[in-house]
């Protein structure tokens, strides 16, 4: 079973809201449709004008709307949102008016429709860009509990297993944080074993990479590997969650159990990990992209992590499966 079967059979058994901002695409619309038809979501909510969404519809060749269309121009929370988001933001220079103004933003005004749990999740960006998302998320919905940097993961499903049989593996940071320190990099384990206990329901294992194994090699940019891997070990124990994480690492021995049995003897992880954390975003988005493009995986993502509840950024290119994807990775975060 692909990544994306295992995701959609948990999306439908979790029944989620998702609010979809960007009705003035076709390619939302017919997502919106085939996501409610099979199930992937108990209900979706499309935001736009009747004109927006009617002409989206008849571009997309939707006959029959499954989905519940909102006008949030002319909603009834537009002035309620517009007052508590000035209030929110008022410390950083935020007047009654710009206030206003942001929430015709349909990003911003989805994320707090999420806010307020009128959905479960957002999945955007088909239209806007991955900043103007960020953006939204930081300002509307805040971090998750204990977690103090936002990051993201990108689902990897490999056509050929791991050494030690995984067929999906989940990346991070591959999409928001140029070059995180320590404290980051604990933060981005932390929200990427969340994400694959959500999205997969089952044990996170979690090597922290580098080009060292176990102090194979020196360098002045190891430290922050050291680091971190050493505080998300502590936080681990502390906290009595069921993962478990090893690092520094090189890949192979992360990733390979005959590799590791000689270069990590007595790693916990014995070359079986199933989330790899990347020094920086050079490591991680370089790396996604030639396995993607190397050797065949299927790439899902970004998918945003370590936020309060679950946004999801879309490439400007993507199909309407690609969102449809989107939606059930985002409905299968909203469960924790």
């Amino acid at each position: 079973m692909s990544a994306i079967e295992v995701l959609t059979a948990r999306a439908r058994s979790a029944a989620k809201t998702i609010v979809l901002p960007e009705g003035q695409d076709y390619r939302v619309v017919v997502a919106a449709n085939k996501a409610v038809r099979e199930g992937i979501a108990k209900k979706i909510i499309v935001l736009g004008t009747e004109e927006e969404i009617a002409a989206a519809c008849a571009k997309g060749e939707v006959k029959e709307r499954l989905f519940e269309s909102f006008d949030y121009l002319n909603s009834r929370e537009m002035e309620q949102f517009s007052a508590e988001f000035h209030e929110m933001r008022k410390a950083k220079g935020m007047t009654p008016e710009k206030a206003r103004t942001t929430m015709t933003n349909r990003i911003y005004f989805g994320a707090m429709m999420t806010r307020h749990d009128m959905a479960d999740g957002l999945v955007a960006g088909s239209i806007a860009s991955t900043a103007d998302m960020l953006r939204a998320a930081f300002h509307c919905i805040g971090t998750a509990k204990g977690i103090k940097s936002a990051s993201s993961n990108f689902v990897m499903d490999l056509k050929t297993p791991t050494a030690s049989g995984d067929d999906v593996l989940l990346f991070a940071d591959c999409g928001v944080n140029p070059n995180p320190d320590a404290a980051q990099l604990v933060d981005i384990a932390m929200a990427t074993s969340r994400s694959y206990q959500a999205l997969f329901g089952k044990q996170p294992k979690v090597a922290f990479l580098s080009f060292s194994t176990k102090g194979s090699a020196e360098h002045e940019i190891l430290v922050k590997i050291r680091e971190a891997a050493a505080e998300f070990k502590k936080r681990v124990e502390a906290e009595g969650l069921d993962i478990l994480t090893d690092g520094e690492l090189q890949a192979d021995a992360a990733l390979v159990p005959a590799v590791a049995a000689s270069k990590a003897p007595g790693s916990p992880l014995a070359g079986g990990a199933n989330v790899l954390i990347f020094p920086d975003l050079n490591a991680g988005n370089i790396a996604y992209k030639l396995v993607q493009r190397l050797a065949g995986a299927g790439a899902y993502g970004p998918v945003l992590q370590g936020l309060a509840k679950p946004l999801n950024d879309l490439s400007r290119g993507c199909s309407a499966d690609d969102i449809v994807a989107e939606i059930a990775i985002t409905a299968c975060q909203a469960v924790l």
